[in-house]
């Protein structure tokens, strides 16, 4: 019986992986073909990668990493490209592994042409990986920034144009198989932590006005209150982590992409601070790593990230990550080709002290996550797919859900139609009437045809005889009808067509036809029940030694 159920289960589970794959099947044309060999020239086996900000940083230290596996393709999306060609030839970084790509973050223009350039780039290729780790950091000045868009440079850099990119990219990423989104969060936009909450300002977008009247010059701020450069930035990084949570519950169950946000540690020496004033940025980084202790260097932070990205232990959806202990830097020379680090006592900061942080009630809150997400929307244009709708794997289950969404739209558009008591109708009620006439139409016409055409192409022609009516339930002769089969019934419709009545030779051929045919059918039934006694006999046998069976084998033998 245990056996029994085991390959019960592994047939299902057969049956499942293989509606899986129909379910993203589709009849490749010509120029997808030819798109499939250029692309495999171009990437081979690698897993494509978008880090935004490789040029410095963060962003560069993270790129190395990727690249130092051989197993990326890393695309690097930079503001100067000049810059960006002088860093990759420093870092060595091979130019058939590494593609740089202009992008202006502080221009929505601009991100929709670097996904659209990044789409015929890849030549059909899933997206595996997108790494939002671009930001800027100006908290001396003493008024805002805008953009080519009119938003404070800061929440449009670092957050409102990663938030259009993942909308703008989700299909693509989708369609990989071990896809991740990663945000690059910060402990400053955690209020639950010393550096988030015991730091003025504290980063808090209270109800979100100045981002619900659209964050626009003059409003500076999320909350609709005065500017303030660090507050803006810590905000951005709060919007950020919300963001990843978001994602998170509405497409996670419904994409398989993994969303996570990560705070790598404080880059004391980042470029991030270069706004700052030069006695900061000279003594910052000691006071960092000689006092509080949380100081990490640029190689350190780069290996997180890239950990984040690589690890299969990372493939977990929902996650704020962060690691224990301070820097273990060197580590980048005892990377292997699978990313694992190895050697070196410790426990500051390694591969192994990375850990499912908590958030803070601010991240978590469902309320302003919700508008978050709504004014964002609205701010940058985005389009989302609708959140979290469960899609059949089955091919012929997706067509019936369609067929089965256009009539139920076609009987709720006839509900709207203007009658005594409709109090909704009105010049809409009509339309959706009229809408409604013409769905209905349009499934009985266009789906209709269609599926009479496919009917036609797999299945031939209907049979006269199917027409006609002729083809009638096969009864067991045990039966309360007699056991009559069809071609008997076929012999008494004959004779009682005709108005004379049966004679007594077509009778005898009608009482002849009935006792061949009720032999016929008792005879059938013997064999089959005998040919099911020995088939099971030979399963129960099977399985008793071990053995897998077909239930289609052949028993006679």
């Amino acid at each position: 019986m245990a056996m029994s159920r085991l390959l019960v289960v592994a047939s299902l589970l057969n049956v499942a992986s293989g509606f899986k794959f129909l379910s993203n099947f589709k009849m490749p044309s010509l120029q997808d073909k030819l798109n499939a060999q250029k692309a495999d020239a171009k990437f081979g086996t690698k897993k494509l990668v978008v880090v935004t900000g490789t040029s410095s940083g963060l962003g560069r230290k993270t790129a190395r990493a990727l690249l130092r596996t051989g197993r990326y393709h890393v695309v690097g999306a930079v503001r100067d490209m000049d810059k960006m060609e002088a860093v990759a030839e420093i870092e060595g970084f091979d130019e058939k592994d590494f593609t740089a790509m202009q992008i202006e973050l502080n221009s929505f223009d601009s991100v929709r042409q670097f996904c659209d350039e990044l789409k015929v780039m890849k030549m059909g290729r899933p997206l595996d990986r997108l790494i939002c780790n671009a930001a800027v950091y100006q908290p001396s000045l003493p008024y805002a920034k805008w953009s080519v868009d009119g938003h404070e440079q800061q929440m449009q850099i670092n957050y409102l144009s990663h938030f259009l990119m993942v909308s703008l990219l989700l299909d693509d990423i989708a369609a990989a198989p071990d896809p991740r989104v990663v945000l690059v969060g910060s402990v400053t936009g955690n209020d639950n932590t010393v550096g988030g909450g015991g730091v003025y300002p504290i980063a808090d977008l209270k109800d979100l006005k100045g981002l619900k009247a659209g964050a626009s010059n003059p409003i500076s701020m999320f909350d609709g209150y005065n500017f303030d450069g660090a507050k803006a930035y810590k905000d951005s990084k709060l919007c950020l982590m919300m963001t990843s949570n978001l994602l998170h519950d509405k497409y996670n169950k419904q994409t398989g992409i993994a969303f996570s946000s990560i705070y790598p540690g404080c880059i004391a020496e980042s470029p991030l601070f270069r706004e700052k004033r030069p006695w900061f940025r000279k003594y910052f980084p000691i006071f960092m790593k000689y006092i509080t202790g949380g100081f990490v260097g640029e190689e350190e932070a780069g290996m997180r990230l890239f950990q984040v990205a690589h690890d299969p232990r990372c493939s977990k959806s929902g996650v704020y990550w962060s690691w224990n202990g301070g820097p273990r830097e060197g580590r980048e020379d005892q990377l292997d080709t699978d990313g694992q680090i190895s050697g070196g006592g410790g426990a500051g900061g390694g591969w192994d002290s990375i850990y499912e942080n908590d958030q803070s009630d601010k991240v978590l809150n469902a309320e302003t996550s919700a508008n978050l997400w709504k004014y964002s929307t609205q701010v940058t244009g985005a389009q989302w797919p609708a959140a979290n709708q469960p899609k059949s794997p089955c091919p012929t289950l997706v067509v019936v859900g369609s067929i089965t969404s256009m009539m139920n739209a076609k009987q709720e558009a006839k509900r709207f139609t203007p009658a005594p008591g409709n109090v909704g109708a009105g010049a809409a009620g009509t339309v959706a009437g009229v809408a409604g006439t013409v769905l209905d139409t349009a499934v009985g016409g266009t789906l209709g045809a269609g599926l009479k055409f496919a009917q036609a192409k797999l299945l031939g022609d209907v049979p006269d005889e199917a027409k006609e009516g002729s083809f009638q339930e096969d009864l067991s002769v045990q039966s309360e009808s007699g056991g009559k089969r069809k071609r008997v019934k076929a012999v008494w419709r004959k004779i009682f067509r005709k108005a004379e009545g049966p004679t007594a030779e077509q009778l005898a051929e009608a009482k002849a036809a009935e006792q061949a045919e009720e032999a016929a059918a008792i005879a059938e039934i013997l064999e089959r029940e005998k040919q099911e006694d020995l088939l099971a006999l030979k399963v129960e046998a099977a399985l008793a030694s071990g053995l897998k069976v077909s239930a289609k084998e052949d028993v006679s033998a």
